[in-house]
């Protein structure tokens, strides 16, 4: 099994391959693309984060031992980032996911170059991916 460490250092290593931010933004959006369609019976207001300008939908169940998450978003680049998070956290234990902070958002720049209401969009969907390990553990 990949680490999370591992999967963050990938992340980081793909980012700075690119020089430009909007290439940066481009891998992005198409990583983005590649999230499988949310089931419709997940896109509720249960499933639905607080604190995203655009909708995002985060679903998350537990299968042995292993969180598994699943997401959709009517933003472009706002799926983009929740698939970079279920990259780093989906298939691992709710342990793991706790003990570990997503440093691969400072790593890449992601930081400085996310505008402040992205920023508060991501830390809510770290937050409830967060919520659900501890759920789960």
């Amino acid at each position: 099994m990949t680490t999370i460490e591992d999967i963050q250092q990938e992340i980081a290593d793909e980012f700075s391959a690119l020089d430009d931010w909007m290439d940066k933004y481009q891998l992005i959006i198409d990583l983005g693309g590649t999230l499988p369609p949310l089931d419709p019976v997940f896109k509720t207001d249960e499933n639905l984060i607080d604190g995203c300008q655009s909708r995002v939908w985060l679903h998350a169940h537990t299968e042995d031992g292993r969180m598994w998450f699943e997401a959709d978003s009517d933003a472009i680049i706002t799926k983009g980032l929740i698939a970079l998070l279920i990259r780093v956290w989906s298939g691992q234990t709710p342990a793991d996911i706790l003990a570990s902070e997503p440093h691969f958002i400072a790593d890449i720049g992601l930081s400085e170059h996310l505008s402040p209401t992205r920023s508060n969009g991501l830390l809510s969907m770290v937050r409830r991916m967060r919520m659900y390990a501890q759920s789960a553990s």
